[in-house]
């Protein structure tokens, strides 16, 4: 069968030639997986992939697998090969190999424990593949896409639960590319059996399937995907905020953006790095979990001081005090240095560590969903769009519950019923959505209240202000300015008095 080869990906030349791929010599999968590669913007020359921890330990998969894998490592000690456990997101939970050069080379391209190695995160790989066909996978040398990963070859393949049908993970193994690859399938292979049947066996009673991850601490390369874009029509307020981190990053001030979790604190700084610097990566990530701190500070180090690299920190009032004064210390060593900017979020500026809250020369609140209600249904669309590569109609009556919610965990909360919504129909209408969001606010603002209700949040979120200020910037008495203020339920800033 004749592969199609009407759009070749770019660096298709240095991996197999056109008469290869037309006499069908280049499997079809491995085709596809280059050019999602491709589209996913997979740097060529290296990987850069996200760290997120190891703490996925406690499955019924890991157990089993973990157990597999030792008695298969007893037999390879001598030889040339790295087994590894990856959980369902492609994140490697262990590895073990007697070869340390294999080890050291395996390091300088981070597949190791903690780290992602999905297609999305890191282009044409054997274990990524495996979980993104859902098959057993042979990738060689040259078939990665990046070429750092050209010197390894890669068998894995995925583990179902046997409950359930879902990826668990998968089993990879993973040697030089001079070695014999002719056999690393099939140990693959065995292994991901003797797991499933372990599994399989020890199952009663058991959950089969641990709860995702939660809240994990990732360095993320933001990259542009097919349909992704980047919305320009939300209101002033969201407008506003992305204009003043903006305005200081282009003085080389180091900005916090603080408001509620969700709110979009980090996505408002990430949209001003991209203005000012639109060729230029950003770096992106969240506070550790306590046994990644090491590991945490250690990234820092050569990200830092790089020339074209934008670094936001999420969450620093999650950071223990002495993780914050290293970090410090990493910042102040190349400030100066680097024309990108260096950012921080948190949920409020006095809690931010005082060892980092010193380096801060400016401070964005970001408001939250509640208080930009036109921005419900832009975002909703965009959500939508991106969940199902096209655009999804909203229904009117899912429309007026979706602006009538508060949305108390922002554009996060947004985001998951409008992704579960869209993944189940082709209209998001009322019976989608949550029970919450159906029940919205105590009643439904006319057009005159939310333009009033607007005003009030706009005039409150200048800085400065007094309340005698703020109610005669409105027209009001400061007794009617409380009244609305209750009335639509708003919150006052501490300093307003």
């Amino acid at each position: 069968m004749v592969c199609n080869v009407d759009h070749v990906p770019d660096g298709l030349p240095e991996r197999a030639n056109l008469q290869q791929i037309q006499h069908g010599s280049v499997p079809e999968r491995l085709l596809a997986s280059w050019q999602r590669s491709e589209d996913y913007g997979i740097p060529l020359d290296m990987v850069e992939p996200a760290f997120t921890g190891t703490d996925n330990l406690n499955s019924l998969f890991f157990e089993c697998g973990s157990e597999v894998l030792a008695d298969l490592h007893r037999t390879l000690a001598n030889e040339p090969v790295s087994l590894m456990l990856t959980d369902a997101d492609g994140v490697v939970l262990s590895r073990l190999s007697g070869d340390r050069a294999l080890l050291q080379a395996l390091d300088d391209v981070h597949l190791a424990p903690g780290f992602a190695y999905s297609e999305r995160e890191v282009g044409t790989n054997g274990l990524g593949l495996a979980l993104a066909d859902r098959a057993p996978t042979l990738v060689r040398a040259d078939q990665h896409y990046a070429r750092s990963l050209c010197s390894f070859t890669c068998a894995a393949v995925p583990v179902l639960d046997p409950a359930t049908g879902r990826v668990e993970g998968s089993v990879n193994l993973t040697t030089w590319s001079r070695s014999s690859s002719d056999l690393l399938l099939a140990l693959a292979r065995s292994a991901a059996s003797n797991t499933t049947a372990l599994m399989l066996a020890r199952s009663s009673g058991r959950l089969p399937r641990q709860m995702p991850r939660g809240q994990v601490f990732r360095v993320e390369v933001p990259r542009l995907e097919p349909g992704s874009g980047t919305l320009h029509s939300l209101s002033d307020a969201w407008n506003g905020a992305v204009g003043h981190a903006e305005r200081s990053m282009r003085a080389g001030q180091l900005v916090a953006a603080v408001g509620e979790p969700g709110s979009g604190r980090a996505t408002a700084l990430a949209q001003a790095a991209r203005h000012l610097f639109p060729r230029d990566r950003i770096l992106s990530a969240s506070a550790p979990a306590p046994t990644d701190i090491s590991t945490w500070l250690g990234l820092w180090a050569p990200e830092l001081g790089k020339d074209h690299t934008a670094v936001i920190v999420r969450g620093v009032d999650m950071l223990p005090a002495w993780v914050a004064e290293r970090l410090r210390d990493l910042i102040a060593r190349n400030a100066g240095t680097a024309a990108v900017p260096v950012a921080v979020t948190a949920e409020r500026f006095e809690d931010i560590p005082a060892a980092l809250a010193v380096l801060v020369d400016a401070v964005v609140p970001v408001p939250p969903l509640r208080d930009r209600p036109g921005d419900v249904l832009p975002l909703a669309n965009h959500i939508a769009m991106r969940t199902r590569g096209r655009e999804i109609p909203i229904s009117a009556s899912a429309a007026r519950a979706l602006q009538c919610y508060d949305w108390p965990d922002n554009v996060d909360e947004l985001s998951r019923v409008i992704s579960a919504a869209a993944g189940r129909a082709d209209v998001i209408d009322v019976g989608l959505l949550p029970p919450q969001v159906l029940a919205g606010n105590t009643r439904r603002l006319s057009r005159i209240e939310a333009f009033e209700r607007g005003e009030i949040v706009r005039v409150l979120s200048i800085e400065g202000l007094t309340m005698a200020e703020v109610a005669r910037e409105l027209g009001m008495s400061r007794a009617t300015l409380y009244r609305k203020i209750a009335q639509y339920g708003l919150r006052v800033p501490r300093d307003r008095g």
